[in-house]
């Protein structure tokens, strides 16, 4: 049972027919108790009837029904029989004729009973009785007993009757419920379907990504599945800038070293031009290798706590920077979270820091904010890193993030370590902004990564 459709028909199926057969055994019973009932009330009543038919003579003889209740009690094995007790009387009705009933009990003054079904060797049947005392003078009266019966095939020719059509009826609807069910389920599927085929269609590179108006409980997978798709199609374009970035950066340094040798170069001049270019290319695959490994944004990433990866950092880095003692203060939202790959948060924080200590004076700022849009969305982050050294001019600030480009030559680095960040920070669709700090009055670097929608 692999298929949605098939589980849920399975389900509804099952569901259906124990609905079905609850229903039909409770109307079941509900009818052979009414059946019953009726039939014990309908005997009683002609018992009733019987004996008010019957006569008492003041010689203490008795007269049974001229006319008889029923014209069954006239055809001799109809299925319905009378009969009228007394101390030394007894009268059976024309349809006991050649019948061996059971109907010979004396009952007390008073005294009804129903009972049934009762074997006889003709077959069972429901019986009812009536006792009663008639009053023939002050010191005597005469005792009656009134017995009615009749066959159980009516009662179970009824419920019979009554079990065809109920249950006929039932498998009716059943069978009418269980295609409804297949077309609702069918109506109900196709958005899934329709997702399925525009993924076929992603897939066989007929379509970019899913674009359909899909029901509002498929939003969030189809939004998920187009960031997938976007999110693949992101990196596999990154590496192919990175292949060709990497093979059109060595090109110079192997051309220079390749002039080298050929223009018969020889001791420290060729060991100098030969170190220079090996450090350049070294520079940039280091570079191209840390562009390589950042991941960029994830769908399902799980959120990383922003704290303790920057007092990692920072440890770092104080032993790097002792001599300038530095101090360096957190501002760190306890439910900040990044949410992608601790490499790419690392680099990131790293670099930004790094280039803090470097041009602060005294002071540095990490301050992280929490952005959120709703509850059950994930929520974003804005960072900033502040220091108080003597900031970036405004007209500078593209021109630093390009790779190889230092604020000051006089200062150790590459050059590429800003460019780095501004990579991952676009991997993962974020915002960096070089602002002057307003707190510490030197240079603030502000990453947004905006909340998932």
């Amino acid at each position: 049972m692999v298929s949605l459709q098939a589980r849920q028909l399975l389900a509804a199926s099952l569901g259906l027919v124990a609905f079905l057969g609850l229903t039909g055994y409770a109307l079941d019973r509900a009818f052979v108790e009414t059946a019953s009932s009726g039939l014990r009330q309908r005997l009683e009543n002609m018992a009733w009837a019987v004996m008010g038919g019957t006569e008492l003579l003041r010689t203490g003889d008795i007269v049974p029904p001229e006319t008889p209740q029923d014209p069954r009690l006239s055809r001799p094995g109809s299925g319905l029989y009378v009969t009228i007790l007394a101390d030394d009387f007894r009268w059976d009705s024309e349809s006991a004729l050649g019948r061996n009933l059971p109907l010979s009990d004396a009952l007390a003054p008073g005294e009804q009973r129903f009972e049934g079904p009762i074997a006889t060797p003709n077959g069972s049947l429901y019986r009812a009785s009536v006792g009663m005392a008639w009053e023939i003078s002050e010191t005597r009266e005469a005792k009656l007993t009134v017995h009615v019966a009749e066959e159980a095939g009516v009662l179970d020719r009824q419920v019979s009757v009554f079990r065809r059509t109920l249950w006929g009826w039932l498998g009716a609807a059943a069978l009418l419920l269980l295609g409804l069910q297949i077309l609702v389920l069918r109506w109900s599927f196709r958005p899934l379907r329709r997702v399925v085929a525009d993924m076929e269609q992603v897939t066989a590179g007929n379509a970019e990504r899913l674009d359909g108006a899909y029901p509002t409980e498929l939003t969030l997978l189809t939004d998920s599945l187009n960031e997938m798709i976007d999110v693949g199609r992101e990196q596999i374009e990154r590496t192919r800038n990175i292949l060709g970035d990497l093979a059109h950066s060595l090109k110079t340094p192997l051309a220079v070293m390749r002039s080298e040798l050929e223009s018969g170069a020889q001791g420290e001049q060729l060991r100098e031009t030969l170190g220079d270019q090996v450090g350049r290319m070294n520079e940039i695959v280091a570079y191209q290798l840390s562009r390589a490994v950042t991941s960029g944004r994830q769908t399902f990433a799980a959120p990383l706590p922003i704290g303790p990866c920057a007092e990692e950092i920072v440890t770092s880095l104080e032993k790097v920077y002792a001599a300038k003692n530095i101090l360096c203060e957190f501002d760190i939202d306890a439910s900040a979270r990044f949410y992608g790959e601790q490499g790419d948060l690392m680099e990131l924080m790293g670099n930004l820091l790094e280039n803090a200590f470097k041009w602060a004076h005294h002071r540095v700022l990490l301050s992280v904010r929490t952005m959120t849009i709703a509850p059950n969305r994930r929520a974003g982050i804005l960072m900033t890193i502040e220091d108080d050294g003597p900031g970036i001019a405004p007209d500078q600030v593209d021109r630093l993030l390009q790779r190889g480009v230092r604020g000051d030559e006089r200062v150790h680095g590459h050059g590429i370590g800003l460019a780095i960040v501004q990579d991952i920070v676009k991997a993962y669709r974020g915002e960096l902004q070089v602002e002057r700090s307003r707190e510490l009055g030197g240079a603030a670097f502000v990453v947004r990564f905006s909340p998932s929608v």
